[in-house]
């Protein structure tokens, strides 16, 4: 069994001058990202490439009509891809680096076979993604109320790049929920059956670095925020690493249907679910990552096993305070829609958890977080 694989090249710059210069950005590339994160840092540099605001093309988090509506305004010659952004960016920059990306449901549902155009670099502005690092790109269908997840090898970037720098303005929800859900990244990773002792050391060593970050937070203010950044960017990468084996799980598939029908942000939408998963957890038998991932948790939070969904709802309400189902328009009436949704959609994703759950279970939790 293969025990871990790392495709991209991991760079890290201290400006985002020093990567400029260094990858020498030119007129044959495509650069992707957003015009509020682009500008302030790049635009003196007068790079001559082409480049595409994502926002023009719609809000929010990625989806079909938005990558179609950038497929017929980008021109496709280009010999590189470089994204520059958050989860969206990112995700949406793995697919502009395919040979064929339409019908974008074919491509998402197995019926086209991905093939690499070109190079693909990668630059991460949120501490939370890990994008930059796995070959998995999540795209919203509206026709169907939820999202869907290609994970293939071809997504894979040829370079990933760290710059602190980018983060340092981050808006505190955007560092909040990116960085809650770089966590859940490294718990979910870690519970895996597909988890193997290399991906869980770098899973358990992100849970331990936001962890003690947190809690630093929690101690002396986010005043100190800034001097953490650097330790929360390389803590996203190190989940990234970890989920790119190991892949993520119910929380992310019953995520979903959340997003894809209420516009809930990723991050947000699963920091709604983890704890209440994890405390399905504890009502049934579970494989031994289930108990060696709560050992890490439990060490981290400084509580007893029994503690730690309540030990981390407390911390994580330090840096974001958790919202139940129903404040994003959720209603009884949609439990049972997300519950088939969930089976019907991400059966491979629900694969990766340390237990089967029923259809009663789903329903179960997503009860627990209305």
């Amino acid at each position: 069994m293969k025990q871990l694989s790392l495709s991209s090249r991991i760079n890290k710059f201290d400006t985002c001058k020093e990567f400029v210069e260094e990858f020498n950005l030119n007129e044959s590339d495509l650069i992707i990202s957003c015009k509020y994160i682009f500008e302030p840092y790049f635009k003196d540099m007068d790079i001559k490439a082409q480049i595409i605001f994502q926002e023009n093309f719609g809000q929010g988090e990625p989806n079909d009509d938005m990558v179609n509506k950038m497929i017929e305004a980008i021109n496709p010659n280009y010999t590189r891809v470089i994204g520059i952004g958050g989860g969206t960016v990112l995700d949406i920059s793995k697919l502009f680096a395919l040979k064929t990306m339409t019908p974008l449901i074919d491509l998402f549902q197995g019926n086209i076979t991905p093939e690499k155009k070109c190079n693909l670099i990668l630059v991460p502005t949120t501490c939370g993604t890990g994008s930059e690092v796995t070959n998995v790109a999540i795209l919203g269908f509206n026709s169907l109320d939820t999202k869907l997840r290609l994970a293939v090898d071809e997504l894979y970037a040829d370079d990933a790049v760290l710059i602190p720098e980018l983060i340092s303005n981050l808006p505190r929800k955007f560092f909040a929920t990116s960085s809650i859900d770089a966590l859940i990244h490294a718990i979910e990773s870690s519970l895996s059956p597909l988890s193997t002792p290399f991906s869980k050391l770098f899973g358990y060593k992100a849970i331990d670095l936001i962890v003690s970050a947190y809690r630093k937070l929690e101690k002396e203010g986010f005043d100190i925020l800034d001097s953490l950044l650097e330790d929360f960017l390389i803590a996203s990468n190190y989940a990234g690493i970890a989920f790119g084996k190991a892949g993520c799980g119910a929380v992310h598939a019953m995520s979903y249907p959340l997003s894809g029908k209420y516009h809930v942000a990723h991050g947000e939408a699963n920091y709604v679910l983890l704890t209440s998963v994890l405390k399905k957890y504890s009502e049934k038998k579970c494989s031994k990552n289930y108990y060696d991932t709560i050992d890490v948790l439990k060490t981290a939070l400084s509580c007893e096993a029994d503690e730690v969904s309540a030990e981390l709802n407390k911390l994580l309400g330090v840096v974001l305070e958790k919202q139940p189902m129903s404040h994003y328009g959720t209603t009884k009436e949609d439990v049972a829609e997300f519950a088939d949704s969930v089976l019907k959609y991400q059966q491979v994703i629900m694969s990766h958890n340390p237990t089967v759950l029923s259809r009663e279970d789903i329903i179960d939790i997503y009860n627990d977080c209305l």
